[in-house]
């Protein structure tokens, strides 16, 4: 999550806040700064250890950490086009990439890592960090949108199909090889079949609109996005294809708000729906599911953080409580065969199951849901400098409580922070002795006309793909800790 846009905005703001993240199992929050950054325990509520400070860079603009182990990825503004990767325990580099554009986020599981560019996608083995793949030429990307499931079973990757409509490509990162494609409209739930598409498990007409988020559950069989804010014009084209007997109800009953929706994977059919900003613009910026998968939590630019249950209702329930409220929703169901998709779907639109108020307005934050001390919370760090703790009640929902609040910097930090045109201290990176790409003179420049040219498995070699030099260096990354990879932590 970038936040550089809101610390520059005002006095409240804590300059030196550039982006945070969650680990994959909420156990680790990392920060970037204009500093470096900083990795922060989130297992307990009243107290927010700092694990470690690293200072081998300024301007750290994406930092991920893979889950509890000393591997530690980083970017910084100031050469945004390499990737360093850090074992943080022992002080040292492992090694840095460098790619042909700035890298706009990196996603980690135990076993890939993966670089998205605005127009590429480089996909790494984290074991021994070797470039195996690369996406080239995918649809214009400038926030750089995509989603790693972290189950050890699969590395589904989600990224946008298109830039002008909220299609998504489920990609196949563990087995790179051929397989038939599917198209899944999420509108009409039709399943085409395509011919076969290099490692694509499904493609999803999600939205009318662009992608805003992407997140899979933690064991990868579920994936939700939200799209951009929707305009009457464009959604009523999209989605009322298979109505067109009744135009006149399509204009009377014009989608609004963002959508969220939650597909299965990797069949692509939609599982449920939610809608956020009914009456005022709404930016998704962060989803994330619960470890269960029985919630989902969606913050935005809004004050609002709103949890969702995922659960789906039975026939049954409805009979055992013959309320006015069933038999009205019974007269829907039976109506909704003659409506329009737009007014259906609305219909079958969830509210969330519990809301949190936050006392900010217009700032970006990311949340996450976990168990801490073996109770529900959920987790806000926002771009105010503060992570936030709130319990949720898995029964009954509603407004949650503000436990606990976390400064992520103290005021001493924070004026030091504010200094500007500071001199970095000299020998604060890491002595080239004790780099591994330093051993095979990677240049730590962005990529110049001696870089050497890349390929992919499809079209073989690639005006300015680039394969960085180490990448044809003797012997795999040892990443080893204790034994043990990934070097997990107890």
């Amino acid at each position: 999550m970038d936040l550089q846009d809101e610390a520059d905005g005002g006095p409240e703001m804590l300059r030196g806040f550039i982006c945070a993240s969650f680990n994959q199992d909420t156990t680790s929050l990392s920060v970037g700064t204009k500093t470096g950054y900083r990795l922060f325990s989130v297992t307990a509520v009243d107290k927010l250890d700092c694990i470690h400070e690293g200072v081998e860079c300024p301007d750290v603009c994406i930092v991920e950490r893979l889950f509890s182990s000393s591997l530690v990825v980083v970017v910084s503004q100031s050469v945004p086009r390499r990737m360093n990767v850090y074992h943080f325990k022992k002080g040292t580099e492992i090694c840095n990439y460098s790619y042909t554009n700035n890298i706009l986020s990196v996603r980690l599981n135990r076993q890939r890592l993966v670089v998205c560019l605005e127009e590429s996608i480089y996909i790494h083995n984290i074991k021994d960090m070797k470039l195996l793949k690369t996406l080239l030429n995918t649809p214009t990307n400038p926030s750089g949108l995509c989603a790693l499931s972290v189950n050890h079973g699969n590395s589904f990757l989600a990224y946008p199909g298109s830039a002008t409509i909220g299609e998504i490509t489920v990609y196949d990162a563990n087995n790179l090889v051929s397989r038939g494609g599917f198209q899944i409209n999420a509108i009409t739930g039709r399943r085409h079949s395509r011919f076969p598409v290099q490692s694509t498990v499904t493609l999803i007409q999600a939205h009318a609109s662009p992608l805003a988020a992407l997140t899979f559950n933690a064991s990868g069989t579920k994936l939700a996005s939200a799209s951009e804010k929707v305009s009457p014009s464009s959604s009523s084209n999209f989605i009322c294809h298979s109505h067109q007997q009744l135009p006149e109800m399509s204009a009377r009953f014009p989608p609004q708000g963002t959508v969220i929706r939650v597909f299965s994977i990797p069949e692509g059919q939609r599982l449920f729906e939610f809608r956020r900003g009914m009456k005022r613009y709404v930016s998704i910026s962060s989803l994330s599911f619960s470890a269960d998968a029985q919630f989902l939590c969606a913050s935005s630019n809004t004050e609002t953080v709103h949890i969702f249950k995922l659960e789906q209702h039975s026939p049954n329930q409805e009979e055992e409580s013959p309320t006015w409220s069933a038999y009205v929703g019974k007269m829907f169901t039976a109506a909704s065969t003659y409506l329009p998709a737009q007014v259906t779907d609305m219909m079958h639109q969830d509210r969330a199951f519990a809301t949190v108020r936050l006392n900010m307005f217009g700032l970006k934050n990311i949340c996450a849901l976990a168990m801490v001390q073996k109770l529900p919370r959920l987790l806000v760090a926002s771009s105010d400098g503060y992570l936030y703790i709130y319990n949720v009640d898995p029964q009954d929902g509603g407004e949650c409580v503000l436990v606990q609040k976390h400064r992520l910097f103290d005021d001493g930090e924070e004026q030091a922070e504010h200094k500007e045109d500071q001199p970095p201290a000299e020998g604060s990176h890491l002595p080239a002795g004790q780099s591994y790409a330093a051993t095979v003179a990677l240049p730590s420049s962005p990529p110049s006309s001696t870089t050497l040219l890349g390929y992919s498995e499809e079209g073989g070699a690639q005006k300015g793909d680039v394969i960085p030099e180490h990448e044809f260096a003797e012997g795999p990354l040892c990443l080893d800790d204790e034994n043990e990879f990934p070097p997990i932590s107890n």
